[in-house]
């Protein structure tokens, strides 16, 4: 699985909230809402939902045709590469909510606080139930073992597969790439340079093609030892991110810098996986869905964006088309690389697009659901398979009704685990999250950065990406559904006092559609 691009977050949550036509200032917590009419359910960013639920299923496809529907994935795989595109779709909506619940709340710190205690829960779950079907021989940890200090500094941000250690389970690679681009917004926003989406995207996709073949692999391990690259890392990104969030204008642009320097530095002459040019790939996907938001909110031109975002693609796809060409690989295998990564990244661009078409469609309330627990699925999802290996009933050839039984159940088994994992994990400790960054506030004041230039309302989404988040002390826009909107009444009800439900709700919809901005 290592050349196939797997993932994550993932996760895609739903509810969708409509934008306010009028820009908002930046503020930090919710003003009193106005009792309106609730918002028809469907028609807020539910598209985004949708994007991420399929991209989960394909991403779940991707490994678990490893072990049964081998003919589908060998007729598949001959064009298509099915986890690759899911990564790509999944970077795609990140790139275009994540800087838009940071510029909505305005606060470094308030996006930091409801990044970690939207991410670092399950992911904490999700390297501790490897280590104990490790421990009870259920699954493998890459090499963890091996390289117990080099993975544990590797750890805290993240960073594992840009600081030469092992992905626990194997899919948080993606994680670091996130991690990277939560540092560089954070940099871009403290020096108000972060509107640039458009030029940003197309330096990466220019950056891609023209150094794809050159960039090291783990250069920086290589020449200083993994060892003291990692406690390098880990102490700039811990001093950096500590500055970023004081509150004080210099530390926190000194903070944003030294974090944005480092992230990029890893991630250029540092990275382990997949190929050269996937950093530099993957920052043009993500600022490329970025500026496809500003053009969406009027705050760039519609046309100028789709001229970009047709050259981003075109350079992404020439830096993959060329650079693999060193590999020297066998005519077909060649042939069928080339086809995989285009029709992957063109597949993924259309598939973006079409949602943006659809937007104001009502999303099926499957596909909501599934971008809810997209998240859990993601992380969880190689820990069903690599016990399901295990099991030699099940790890051996099967006539081609049987396997679609298995993968059925490989199905089911996922989405169980990710259910369980998202009402008891990931959904309570969100509301901790939104707690915690009440209270520092309280204690520290507003951090909020007064933009220059109105930003309008974001769009509160359900997503469920590693990478979505939500404002502090209103449902994370990111997973919001009805089920998870029922729980966050209660804390509303015992803030505010509301009598009965229906004026609650009209008073929460409004609070999100304000306030709210939104994996990953």
């Amino acid at each position: 699985m290592r050349r196939v691009f797997p993932l994550l977050s993932a996760a895609c949550r739903v509810t969708s909230v409509r934008v306010s036509s009028a820009p908002a200032a930046l503020v930090t917590e919710p003003t009193p809402p106005e009792p309106v009419p609730a918002p028809a359910k469907g028609r807020r960013l539910a598209w985004l939902d949708a994007l991420r639920g399929f991209a989960a299923l394909c991403v779940v496809f991707d490994h678990s045709s490893t072990l049964v529907l081998q003919h589908v994935r060998l007729d598949v795989y001959q064009w298509f590469n099915a986890g690759q595109y899911g990564v790509f779709v999944f970077f795609l909506v990140s790139g275009y909510i994540i800087p838009a619940s940071l510029e909505r709340k305005g606060s470094v710190r308030g996006f930091w606080v409801s990044r970690g205690f939207r991410l670092y829960p399950l992911y904490i779950l999700g390297i501790g139930i490897s280590l104990l079907a490790w421990k009870t021989g259920l699954g493998p940890i890459h090499g963890a073992d091996t390289q117990l200090k080099t993975w544990v500094y590797s750890l805290p941000f993240m960073m594992s597969n840009m600081l030469d250690g092992a992905n626990v389970p194997n899919v948080i690679w993606t994680l670091s790439f996130e991690m990277v681009f939560y540092f560089l917004l954070s940099a871009l926003f403290t020096f108000r340079v972060h509107r640039h989406s458009g030029g940003y995207a197309l330096t990466a996709a220019i950056g891609a093609l023209a150094l794809g073949g050159i960039l090291p692999m783990q250069g920086l391990s290589h020449a200083m030892g993994s060892r003291r690259v990692a406690i390098i890392a880990d102490a700039a990104l811990f001093i950096g991110l500590a500055l970023a969030v004081s509150g004080r204008r210099v530390p926190r642009m000194v903070g944003g810098a030294l974090a944005g320097v480092t992230g990029l530095t890893l991630l250029l002459f540092n990275t382990s996986y997949p190929y050269k040019w996937s950093g530099l790939t993957i920052l043009a996907l993500m600022f490329t869905g970025t500026m496809l938001y500003r053009a969406e909110q009027g705050e760039f031109g519609r046309r100028k964006a789709a001229v970009i975002a047709v050259l981003v693609f075109a350079l992404t796809i020439g830096a993959g088309v060329w650079h693999s060409t060193a590999w020297h690989l066998y005519g077909s295998y060649q042939r069928q690389f080339d086809l995989q990564w285009m029709s992957s990244l063109v597949l993924a661009g259309a598939t973006f697009a079409i949602g943006m078409a659809l937007r104001h469609r009502t999303v099926p309330r499957a596909l909501a659901w599934l971008g809810l627990v997209s998240y859990s699925v993601y992380m969880l999802h190689p820990i069903v398979l690599n016990a399901y290996r295990t099991v030699p009933a099940f790890d051996r050839p099967h006539p081609f009704p049987i396997q679609v039984l298995l993968a059925a159940g490989i199905l089911v088994v996922v989405l169980a685990a990710a259910s369980l994992s998202y009402y008891f994990v990931e959904a309570p400790m969100q509301r901790v999250g939104h707690r915690f960054a009440r209270m520092l506030q309280g204690r520290f004041g507003s951090d909020a950065i007064t933009d220059s230039v109105a930003v309008p309302d974001a769009p509160a989404v359900a997503a469920g990406d590693p990478m979505l988040d939500g404002t502090p002390g209103l449902p994370d826009p990111a997973h919001e559904t009805s089920e998870q909107a029922h729980a966050h009444r209660h804390d509303r009800e015992e803030q505010h006092g509301h009598e009965h439900r229906g004026h609650e709700d009209r008073g929460y919809e409004q609070a999100v559609s304000r306030d709210a901005r939104h994996g990953s």
